[in-house]
């Protein structure tokens, strides 16, 4: 199979989707892999080192589309793309679809085979290829809030640990899953007052197992939320359901309660958002915009401020699934991998993942009457 790797589009998004490593195991496998020229740079991979693992560099995005029969990306494609996906074409990346409805309309229009790293997702329902983003991201989330509680960067001049004789900074996390967990460890790590909501008390029960009395848990609902928004100096959006989207759990109303200089940090944005106030998608170059006095931060790629790390990470967990459609072709690879078969979400003109036709009132069709 020839398999194509391209720049990433996205504003500040440095990330790339296959490392000279896995090019190497791709061709060792018997593909040819195509990398668009300076396509690694960002994340500190140079063109000489991709040619060196046995890929061949093509100059542009466009000549990469056309020669490749699988595209591996990090991010969705954009609008200048949208007329380079073919008929026939795998396109293996993060996609949020259920945020997308003009790239689901012409996913269905081209044909091509849309398989999204973040809906992949084994018998044990965890969601292997979004979880090393979703660790950064958590991480980041802290270290970000952290940022733009200093006045200098609009905050109210909260340092969220504290110092003797002073309270800690308070954060409210919702969501308990990866994103929520590893945001956690880096505000206890700073010394920050945590609180966790999620509506799994089993997860809670887990979450204070692990954190102990360092972290207070609250199952989530509108009281809750709205008391842990109202006390929290930095809240942390950490809600995902797999393949839709994000549920809006802070209303306007809760955040008009929160004090001036507060900080919200949406990771949630990238499914459309968790917060009722973040209507729109920031980048890496323009993060933040404020309302009713508070911060908000709505950066849908978070991680692709850390590429080096993110890329690694990204490659460790795509690369088998990336070999094995290249290994077996699309059709037989998600028969014989159920978990790879829950990645596919557009597949020859047809919607086969529930949650993106339920976003967008698209019919759904079953993968298995596509397979056929």
């Amino acid at each position: 199979m020839k398999v194509g790797v391209v720049r990433e589009l996205k504003a500040y998004e440095n990330r790339v989707a296959m490392t000279p490593a896995g090019v190497m195991a791709m061709v060792r496998a018997g593909h040819e892999v195509y990398v668009e020229h300076d396509a690694g740079r960002g994340s500190g991979f140079d063109d000489s080192e991709y040619v060196a693992a046995g890929a061949r560099i093509l100059p542009s995005n466009e000549d990469v589309w056309a020669t490749a029969d699988m595209i591996v990306k990090v991010k969705e494609p954009l609008p200048p793309e949208y007329d380079l996906m073919r008929e026939g074409q795998i396109i293996f990346t993060y996609l949020h679809l259920a945020a997308e409805p003009e790239l689901t309309r012409k996913l269905i229009e081209r044909k091509s085979i849309a398989i999204a790293y973040e809906t992949v997702q084994p018998a044990d329902r965890s969601l292997p290829l979004l979880t090393p983003m979703s660790e950064v991201a958590g991480r980041m989330a802290v270290q970000i809030g952290a940022h733009y509680l200093e006045k200098a960067h609009g905050g109210r001049g909260v340092l969220l640990g504290g110092v003797p004789g002073v309270a800690p900074g308070r954060v409210a996390i919702i969501g308990g899953g990866t994103v929520g967990t590893n945001a956690a460890k880096i505000a206890l790590g700073m010394g920050a007052h945590v609180t966790i909501l999620d509506i799994n008390a089993d997860r809670l029960r887990y979450l204070d197992d692990i954190f102990g009395s360092r972290v207070e848990t609250r199952i989530s609902n509108e009281f809750e939320i709205a008391n842990a928004v109202a006390q929290a100096d930095l809240v942390i959006g950490a809600v995902l359901i797999p393949g839709a989207k994000a549920p809006k759990l802070v209303t306007a109303e809760m955040v008009k309660r929160m004090a001036p200089g507060s900080v919200i940090v949406d990771v949630a944005i990238d499914q459309g958002g968790s917060v009722e106030t973040i209507d729109r998608v920031t980048t890496h170059q323009d993060p933040v915009y404020e309302r009713f006095g508070v911060v908000h931060y709505a950066v849908a790629n978070i991680p692709g401020a850390v590429p080096r790390t993110s890329t690694w990470a990204l490659t460790n967990v795509t690369l088998p699934y990336a070999l094995k459609l290249a290994n077996l072709g699309w059709k037989e690879a998600l028969r014989q991998d159920p978990a790879l078969a829950k990645g596919a979400n557009v597949v020859s003109g047809h919607v086969t993942y529930p949650a993106v036709a339920e976003a967008h009132g698209l019919e759904y069709v079953e993968l298995d009457n596509v397979l056929r």
